[in-house]
């Protein structure tokens, strides 16, 4: 293990984890929420560049950690991702000279030798690997295209001394699990250890280039029927675990929104290419690319005259371009059961029915023992009603105002977020997340529930042709609900007569436990100061005992005050 690297990652988390607790739990109970509130896009920015220094510097797996947070443009701030985004093209490369002798030691002969060309200067480099341009001769390489002509391929090598580096950061990211799987509050809702476990397993898939070559014939058969889809082809007479050699394919990349508007490319439509893409790979399919930053997507025009810089030409056609894949290394599979829990997610968000969601996170196995099933599905009406239909721009439009009440109404469900990550959900999650992001920075105006629909249709004409059982349940809830309702409706009518009924109001429970709750912080605080400011004065006085006395009372009433806030639910 490379020590020196272990402990700089590990300082750096470190700091990032305590100025967190500082600012956003320590000060907002000492009644200082507005400062940390004012100061809060200066600490982001701070913490996103320094990170993004580090991440360059050192590579490895930081920088995947860096890629997938520049690209939640619809969940974190923009100080993070725009700091952030450079990741996707500022990785340094590595040196020629120490990637040649890697590369001709697994090829087993000179580059010069196994290339009609090879360009020096990387075209890309990544986190584990770099990317170069090279040329095969027409008789040393099987399946070109034009056998009569040399065939432009990229050659992708891994970095020298990749394994200890990628060793050394995922201990040093054990460690930082370690201390997150101490709170309580993160322990319950995610298993990180086996989450990292996980992560390692996949990360030791992705510096296996044979297995990145099956991968990415596997996602062109499953893709071979359907146009709009690229893959590049694999030249296997000059791959090995640790170079990979395939068809050149590199274009306009996914993120780069001038040059595919330039090349009169809808990018609207590129969203949607995308995303009914990876619905393929999810449901139909139940295996995806795993990796989609803007590094490993492009769009490509077809074979057409090069494109204009007119951005007032019309849009190009479906035909007239196609969505790129590249870097099979990581990819995930999806579990029957999985498969089944977003079948019904979506069904349930299609016809918007809350109570089929909360029965989906239940086969997805994303729920706490124990959760609040009608408080949950109560939240899941509310936000149907306020946020169904809306798309991102409009959801990031929301006023806080807003949310603080659909907060305050479910106040209970989000301290307790009864929500756990189960391990075979990490690359879905992780896909999912920088997907959205995607697709809102292609289109700001994306709306996921009406790019959903089709696929609902599809689910429900589905069930409805191969499976009786989809009727015979909605049948059977209607009828249980009929045969009860008389019965229901006499016991309320009783009550009313005998004057016992009666009407629970748990928003009105909860504002006053939360104004019980302020008060004694308010009042622990008052002690505090006076304490502190009296042990002060002692101590610059001389008088040292008296002055201990004080602060040590102090030091008690801050604890009381912190611990103020960890009540148990009603």
């Amino acid at each position: 293990m490379l020590r020196a690297r272990y402990f700089r990652i590990v300082f750096f988390f470190g700091q990032v984890c305590l100025a967190i607790i500082a600012w956003e739990l320590l000060l907002p109970r000492l009644g200082l929420r507005g400062v940390a509130r004012r100061t809060r896009s200066a600490r982001l920015t701070r913490i996103a560049t320094r990170f993004r220094t580090l991440a360059i510097q050192m590579g490895g797996v930081l920088i995947k950690v860096g890629q997938f947070l520049s690209s939640r443009l619809d969940v974190l701030p923009p100080e993070v991702t725009s700091e952030l985004a450079g990741l996707q093209d500022e990785v340094p490369p590595e040196d020629f000279e120490a990637v040649r002798r890697l590369a001709e030691a697994e090829l087993g002969m000179p580059l010069a030798q196994k290339y009609a060309s090879f360009e020096a200067a990387p075209l890309a480099a990544a986190s584990l690997g770099q990317v170069h341009r090279a040329t095969l001769c027409p008789d040393g390489h099987s399946g070109s295209p034009e056998p009569e002509r040399p065939w432009q391929v990229v050659v992708k090598i891994q970095r020298p001394n990749i394994e200890a580096v990628i060793q050394t950061d995922l201990a040093a990211l054990r460690a930082v699990g370690g201390w997150l799987h101490r709170y309580p509050p993160i322990r319950r809702r995610a298993d990180v250890p086996a989450l990292l476990a996980e992560f390692t397993r996949s990360l030791n898939e992705e510096i296996d280039y044979l297995a990145e070559g099956r991968n990415a014939e596997t996602f062109a058969a499953n893709f071979k029927h359907r146009p709009g889809v690229r893959v590049p082809r694999v030249v296997w007479t000059h791959t090995t675990r640790r170079v990979l050699t395939l068809e050149d394919v590199f274009a306009i990349k996914i993120n780069d929104y001038p040059a595919i508007t330039a090349a009169g490319i809808d990018r609207k439509a590129v969203a949607r290419r995308l995303f009914s893409t990876y619905w393929q790979q999810i449901i139909d399919d139940a295996f995806f690319h795993a990796d989609p930053h803007p590094g490993n997507l492009f769009v490509t025009l077809s074979d057409s005259p090069a494109a204009s810089a007119d951005t007032t030409r019309p849009a190009r056609g479906n035909e007239a371009w196609t969505l790129t894949f590249v870097d099979f290394g990581m990819v995930g599979h999806v579990t029957p059961n999985v498969r089944a829990g977003i079948r019904e997610m979506v069904l349930a968000v299609g016809t918007r029915d809350a109570a089929r969601v909360v029965k989906s996170y239940q086969i997805l196995g994303v729920l706490l023992p124990g959760a609040d099933l009608e408080l949950l599905e109560k939240a899941e009406v509310k936000a149907f009603e306020r946020f169904w239909g809306k798309s991102m721009s409009e959801l990031r439009a929301i006023d806080r105002n807003t949310m603080r009440e659909f907060a305050s109404e479910f106040s209970e469900l989000m301290y307790d977020l009864p929500f756990q990550i189960p391990e075979d959900m990490i690359l879905l999650g992780r896909t999912a997340a920088i997907l959205s992001g995607l697709c809102t920075g292609l289109d700001p105006e994306f709306n996921f529930w009406e790019n959903l629909m089709p696929f609902v249709e599809k689910v429900v004409a589905e069930e409805a042709l191969t499976g009786w059982r989809f009727w015979t349940t909605e049948i059977e809830t209607l009828a249980r609900v009929l045969v009860t309702l008389p019965k229901r409706t006499d016991t309320m009518l009783s009550r009313l007569e005998q004057g016992k009924l009666e009407v629970r109001t748990p928003e009105l429970s909860r504002q006053i436990t939360w104004l019980e709750l302020a008060a004694r912080r308010l009042a622990g605080s008052v002690i505090f100061t006076a304490l502190l400011l009296g042990g002060l004065q002692l101590y610059l006085a001389g008088q040292l005992i008296f002055a201990g006395g004080l602060l040590a009372g102090a030091g008690a009433a801050l604890v009381w005050v912190l611990l103020a806030g960890r009540r148990k639910r009603p």
